[in-house]
């Protein structure tokens, strides 16, 4: 009998966590009574954070338009949750690089994350959102269940990939998790990130990557996250025909519900393409 999903997230929460430092902002930000200097003061105790964060919000590609030139500025400016949302940025790749696994190649996962969380932050703008940031993370981080579940449980997690490769009906991937495991990995990846204090909106977002219908107050967010998904695999293939893909299987719904329409495809893909490079080294670049 497979673990549970409880089992799961607690054995992940066990062996990798989110740095210290990320969570003593995270708990400051969430306390309206904290100073925006006492948050500037933290994320500086921490040289390597420090600097990631510096890094991403004077790229171009991360869309500051002033340049930052201390984390205190970087508060004063774009105030404590768009750097909180940077610092998490920041820190996820290498955090999860740290959930091993012999099922796929680390770099395959963070290219389709990054094109995702790329897409998603140019979608949010498009539909005039403000919290474009929260997107770009939510994209990133819209399959860290999948790393977990390739962690905890290989030999299923083996037994739903082989499927989809032989599957002629093109079934998605979460609905053969559920039948074989009994929750996918959204479900996961959300539960992970409640237990770690995320925002509400990363945790309603993650679980409902799939099926806007499980978000309850995110939904457009959701449906924005699901859509980028889907042409973040275009992206990755090259791809503005979505007929050739599985963003074919996006609904009037999810457009709907996004606020978009489908002909921002060939731009946010190309936008994804110039930016991709500058991303990928933000985020892998070592402090």
């Amino acid at each position: 009998m497979a673990a549970s999903l409880d089992e799961i997230v607690k054995d992940i929460n066990d062996l990798v966590s989110l740095p210290g430092v990320f969570v003593r902002v995270n708990e400051m930000v969430n306390d309206p009574q904290c100073s925006m200097t006492k948050v500037g003061e933290v994320i500086s105790q921490d040289p390597g954070l420090t600097m990631r964060v510096l890094r991403m919000a004077n790229s171009p590609a991360y869309g500051i338009s002033k340049e930052i030139d201390s984390v205190a500025k970087a508060v004063t400016i774009i105030g404590t949750e768009r750097v909180r949302d940077i610092a998490l940025a920041t820190s996820a790749v290498e955090t999860f690089d740290g959930i091993p696994n012999d099922l796929v190649s680390m770099d395959d996962f963070w290219m389709h994350s990054i094109y995702c969380a790329i897409i998603a932050k140019h979608l949010g703008t498009k539909a005039k959102l403000k919290n474009t940031d929260g997107l770009f993370v939510a994209g990133l981080l819209h399959d860290i269940g999948q790393l977990v579940l390739f962690k905890e449980l290989p030999d299923l997690s083996r037994k739903c990939l082989e499927y989809i490769l032989d599957d002629t009906e093109n079934t998605e991937l979460q609905n053969v998790e559920q039948e074989l495991i009994g929750f996918d990995h959204a479900m996961v990846g959300s539960a992970l990130a409640e237990v770690w204090q995320l925002t509400p909106m990363l945790v309603e977002v993650i679980g409902a990557h799939h099926d806007i219908q499980r978000a309850k107050t995110y939904q457009q967010e959701s449906a924005i996250v699901k859509i980028a998904n889907s042409l973040a695999v275009m992206a990755e293939l090259n791809a503005t025909d979505i007929e050739e893909t599985d963003a074919a299987i996006l609904t009037d719904e999810d457009w709907s519900t996004a606020d978009i329409a489908p002909d921002v495809i060939k731009e946010a893909i190309e936008h994804a393409h110039t930016t991709y490079k500058e991303v990928q080294n933000l985020l892998m670049a070592k402090p």
